[in-house]
């Protein structure tokens, strides 16, 4: 989260059936690096970066900020969940109007397909809204990232609208604080 927010950080590990929630450590770069590079994984995002390019820009210990939470799952990185204040001046598409906090995931491609991303995503969602209480969250996907759609509607994401950007058609949601996902 990009500006001073009203609670500690970071908040104790927050913990799941299968999952811990926590704040990044050293030993999650080379994940962290394994999923920016992963060509599946860069699928609707962009495309994946170079892995040569990661290892000089990658910091020592990536993500560590307010919003950021490693996803483990039996003691190693599997993914990451995001919440980031968007305002005005943020790059891609910002609706201030129907929330400020977007909700972000990636996870490994091993990590597909098992719950994990509705497990870690509900958990921080949670979080959130015991900390923030009645602060609607905001998720952006492409439409033709079904898994990403589906879990977006499990979360209890509806859709605001929808627009093009970069070469594709996007979805944009909003879950309401007194959403609750399923």
């Amino acid at each position: 989260m990009t500006e001073p927010e009203p609670f500690a950080w970071p908040p104790a590990p927050i913990r799941t059936a299968r999952l811990v929630l926590r704040e990044s450590e050293a030993r999650d770069r080379a994940v962290f690096i394994a999923l920016f590079s992963s060509p599946e994984v860069g699928t609707y995002i962009g495309g994946p970066r170079p892995r040569e390019e990661l290892e000089r820009a990658v910091s020592e210990v990536p993500g560590r900020r307010p919003g950021f939470f490693v996803v483990e799952l039996d003691g190693a990185m599997i993914g990451m969940v995001t919440l980031d204040r968007r305002d005005a001046h943020s790059p891609g598409h910002v609706r201030l109007d129907v929330g400020k906090t977007e909700l972000g995931y990636m996870f490994l491609p091993e990590a597909w397909g098992q719950g994990y991303a509705a497990e870690a995503c509900t958990a921080v969602l949670t979080w959130f809204a015991d900390v923030l209480p009645g602060e609607p969250v905001v998720l952006t996907t492409q439409t033709a990232n079904a898994g990403s759609m589906r879990l977006a509607a499990k979360l209890g994401f509806t859709e605001v609208e929808r627009f093009e950007a970069y070469g594709a058609e996007q979805w944009f949601g909003v879950r309401s604080p007194l959403t609750t996902a399923g």
